[in-house]
């Protein structure tokens, strides 16, 4: 299990509109796996690898779409002391937010001129606060980075609107793995192994693939729809994380997923409801080839597959998902076997990528 691409791509800072670094990082990773590589328009990596063995003239175009945004903030106003506020971009939940180290980017594709900072609430200390103080729940707008640097060198350093991503490292766990941007890194992994996987055993695929690490998913699944209009995919897939809900504060009648007990096949979230021949297609290839599979339903929140649904004359979609305890924190964890299931159906799926007649 290729853990060190994990850890790099989990890592590596990259907020909507910001992803230069992730997307530098698997333009290498995609080198001899494709035959092009390019960046459209509004930034997402468009990898495109022709049928391989028989196929049917023209091949179907199946688009998989894994997006490289993390959730994350723009900084939005340095004041006279230097100290910076941050607006959001992506869905945040203010109680994992206190007490925080955090990176600021001023170049999106340069870390070598990174600072780092302390995120808190611009709150009272608890020595001082008064019992009212203390019940209230800070609001995001609330949130100030201290660099401790002079104000003259923090304005000459950092800009409004460049990138802040909390500071968190990748952590092996044993059986599982926990970092930041595991949404939605570990479908970029996923992605990248399943055509590794397909390109080291020579397996042939009868489609036409285009896998497309997109772009701004986390505000609105935006880069997804601009690749698809130009890729007319036949078959959409969108890899992503989903949720577990199998830990303690959870409603059990809520649980979205197990966690270990294999990847998600994600029959309908608030984007897309999900193709069911193309449902059909993957729990069988599970259960032919002893990969672990578990239905879901999300009930709040979407995927790429919304916009791959809908781009031009639409196309037949799927997610597929990894469960990811923590989802939205800088703890997010993935047990490694549902990401081995994960890689292994997907490379499955794309080997006959000609699953039966729309549901």
């Amino acid at each position: 299990m290729n853990l060190d691409l994990l850890k790099r791509l989990s890592e590596t800072a990259a907020v909507p509109g910001r992803e230069h670094r992730v997307r530098a990082l698997l333009e290498e990773e995609a080198a001899g796996l494709f035959d092009t590589v390019t960046t459209d328009p509004l930034g997402s990596l468009v990898c495109v690898r022709s049928a391989r063995g028989p196929a049917a003239e023209p091949p179907q175009r199946v688009m998989v779409a894994a997006h490289m945004d993390q959730i994350g903030f723009l900084v939005r106003f340095i004041d006279d002391d230097g100290f910076l506020r941050v607006q959001p971009v992506g869905g945040f939940d203010i109680r994992n937010l206190f007490a925080r180290v955090v990176t600021i980017c001023p170049d999106p594709a340069d870390p070598s001129r990174d600072l780092r900072g302390l995120m808190n609430p611009g709150v009272k200390p608890v020595h001082l606060a008064t019992e009212e103080d203390r019940k209230k729940l800070p609001d995001l707008t609330d949130l100030v980075i201290d660099t401790t640097l002079p104000a003259e060198e923090v304005k000459k350093r950092v800009k409004i609107g460049d990138m802040v991503v909390l500071d968190q490292p990748f952590v092996d766990l044993g059986p599982a793995v926990a970092g930041q941007a595991m949404d939605n890194r570990v479908a970029c992994w996923a992605l990248v192994e399943a055509v590794r996987k397909l390109e080291a055993d020579a397996t042939p695929h009868p489609c036409e693939l285009h896998c497309v690490f997109t772009v701004q998913e986390e505000v609105g699944l935006r880069g997804a729809l601009t690749s698809a209009y130009t890729a007319r995919p036949h078959v959409g897939i969108a890899v992503d994380t989903t949720l577990c809900v199998d830990t303690p504060g959870g409603v059990p009648h809520q649980q979205t997923t197990a966690f270990g007990k294999g990847v998600a096949l994600t029959v309908m979230d608030s984007a897309s409801i999900a193709d069911v021949g193309i449902l059909q297609a993957f729990e069988r290839l599970g259960e032919a080839n002893g990969v672990p599979t578990q239905r879901s339903i999300l009930m709040r929140g979407g995927t790429d597959a919304g916009s791959l649904q809908r781009a031009g004359v639409g196309a037949r979609t799927f997610t597929l998902s990894v469960p990811t305890r923590n989802i939205h924190s800088v703890t997010e964890a993935c047990h490694k076997a549902d990401l081995e299931a994960c890689r292994d159906l997907l490379a499955l799926f794309l080997a006959e990528a000609v699953p039966s007649a729309p549901g």
